[in-house]
């Protein structure tokens, strides 16, 4: 392995901020990351369980729950079906380094089994919504090529006309496949080896702002996020419970699973989400961490939603998808004063998931990134800069681009971002035009504006693609998005670009009631107004009974934007 060492930086770089304006780039500040060589032949599976014996607590320890029943893996008992899987998978199933398994399942105790198997046998996992229809699902068949589907009972009728084996993970089949090796009626050759330049999982954008695109990312990738896990490490008496909201398929999911058996974190997970059934399950649980969206932070400040529940075990929240107003925060700090409240980006700007790792009691790493790569963290001591999403993570630099005329900006100048580093993913399945776009001489385009201030901490504005364009003015959706959360009798919101031959575009809210509300159009309008400068005022608006999300989360905009031009 190569050794750790203190950060270097080009000369003339601001040690406050990282940026250097010789190059105008940013650098971390954080000491670079103790990974293997390049091209070094390890898998991201078996650098993590190097990883795994710097930690604290044994094999015994719980690695996963199920809120729905209670049933529970210890790592020993994790690892160990693993590795008879792995076995099982190369010689009963045939699988090795040449193939692509896709993966059709909601959070089940399985799903993370499986996954370390093929990622320790080099076989591609190909992780998506079980919820995908027919038509997506022959989008997913086009990208990853599976060699084999893994499903469960109730989606599996779905890959059949595609004529790929199917194996359930509810069935007594996969069960058996986990708990004893079968041994082959014949010698095998050798595995071929695992380098960290092979693609160890294709990964899926959310397709809401075009078609649906598979991102690669390598073993390398992974083991630089596994490392990056093991740099937060810290010392505490029991392992920390996360309440686990986000599915496997998700980045965050996928990578949150590796990172849990670094650090031996428990994870208690929901195959299906409710607002009740997550308090419920911390109660339960005894769970010490939630991730959280504005919406569900908001909530939890209101009179009476969270009586009847103790929550006494709660230290620390992550909350994601859109900027949380100070005034949010502060409600909910008034209500929870021993609780961490940590700001990231998550779900609903494009990929973006909250990253972390954390312990002691408080979040230790957590932030912004992007199915295509991460990007910062935060850490507790930072966690007073209400905000940002952090500071750039070990070995990644930065810079922010202006998205009309290609200028590097300067901290405290908004462009879109820009980055470069070990996290960056290695292009699009069989799309190199998207390829070309996104990835510029190894800099990855994010397609998020964003800025730095004069201490290095980064802050996200929106994406690019959504900014409402108001007299030529930049509104971002997300920061009225989170103003109306904060009316008591709106449930759920969402605002878009609504075309207008004087203006341009006009923010245009889509809000949902609280039951029994009888809240108008004007009262939305001016409770907005009242709050925010002339041109970030709602103009328009329309109450519906749900918000269009995808499965991470996201506000699926292009559908709202359907509903508003076909319909008003």
């Amino acid at each position: 392995m190569e050794k750790k060492m203190a950060a270097t930086f080009p000369p003339v770089t601001d040690l406050r901020s990282g940026f250097n304006p010789a190059s105008r780039t940013f650098h971390s500040l954080k000491p670079p990351l103790l990974l293997p060589p390049p091209n070094a032949a390890i898998s991201a599976a078996s650098y993590v369980l190097f990883l795994r014996r710097n930690s604290h607590f044994p094999d015994s320890s719980t690695a996963v729950v199920d809120s729905a029943n209670g049933h529970s893996l210890s790592y020993g008992e994790l690892i160990h079906r693993a590795e008879n899987l792995a076995a099982n998978l190369a010689t009963v199933l045939k699988l090795s380094k040449a193939h692509t398994a896709l993966v059709l399942s909601p959070n089940i105790i399985q799903v993370p089994i499986l996954c370390f198997a093929l990622l320790s046998l080099g076989v591609v996992v190909s992780p998506a919504n079980p919820l995908s229809t027919r038509s997506e699902i022959t989008r997913l068949f086009h990208l990853s090529k599976p060699a084999i589907v893994f499903a469960v009972t109730s989606n599996a009728e779905k890959t059949h006309e595609f004529h790929v084996r199917t194996v359930l993970l509810d069935s007594p089949e996969f069960d058996s496949l986990t708990r004893t090796k079968i041994q082959p009626l014949s010698p095998i050759a050798s595995p071929t080896p695992v380098t960290q330049s092979d693609v160890a999982a294709i990964l899926y954008s959310s397709g809401t702002t075009g078609k649906m695109k598979g991102v690669m990312l390598t073993h390398r990738n992974l083991t630089a996020v596994a490392a990056g896990y093991d740099t937060v490490r810290t010392k505490r008496a029991e392992p920390a419970v996360y309440l686990y909201t986000v599915p496997y398929f998700h980045v965050y999911g996928f990578t949150f699973s590796l990172g849990a058996m670094v650090l031996s974190d428990t994870v208690v997970i929901m195959e299906r989400f409710s607002f009740r059934g997550m308090l419920s399950a911390a109660e339960r649980f005894r769970v010490t961490h939630i991730t959280v969206v504005p919406a569900l932070v908001v909530a939890m400040t209101k009179d009476k939603v969270i009586d009847g529940y103790n929550l006494t075990s709660l230290e620390g929240i992550v909350c994601g998808g859109a900027p949380l107003r100070k005034e949010t925060d502060e409600a909910f700090k008034a209500k929870f004063p021993k609780v961490l409240v940590m700001q990231a980006d998550i779900w609903p700007t494009n990929q973006f998931v909250w990253w972390l790792a954390k312990s002691a009691g408080l979040f230790s790493e957590l932030g912004y990134g992007l199915t295509e790569s991460v990007v910062t963290r935060t850490t507790p001591e930072e966690a007073n800069h209400v905000g940002t999403v952090g500071r750039l993570k070990p070995d990644i630099e930065a810079k922010v681009v202006n998205p009309q005329t290609g200028k590097l900006m300067f901290p405290g100048e908004k462009g879109e971002l820009w980055i470069k580093g070990p996290y960056v993913m290695k292009g699009y399945v069989d799309d190199r035009e998207a390829t070309s776009a996104t990835l510029v001489n190894g800099w990855l385009r994010t397609g998020d504006l964003c800025y730095f201030d004069n201490d290095g901490f980064l802050y996200i504005v929106d994406r690019l693609k959504e900014l409402i364009k108001y007299k030529g003015y930049q509104v971002a959706p997300a920061e009225l998005e989170e103003l109306l959360l904060s009316h008591p009798d709106i449930l759920d919101a969402a605002v878009i670009p609504y075309p207008d031959n004087e203006a341009g575009e006009v923010p245009m809210a889509f809000v949902v009631r609280q039951p029994q509300s009888s809240l108008g159009v004007a009262q939305v309008i001016d409770f907005v107004a009242k709050q925010v400068t002339p041109y970030k005022k709602v103009r328009r608006v329309a109450f519906v009974d749900s918000i269009p999300k995808n499965a991470s989360g996201k506000i699926l905009r292009k559908d709202l934007r359907k509903v508003a031009l076909s319909k008003l």
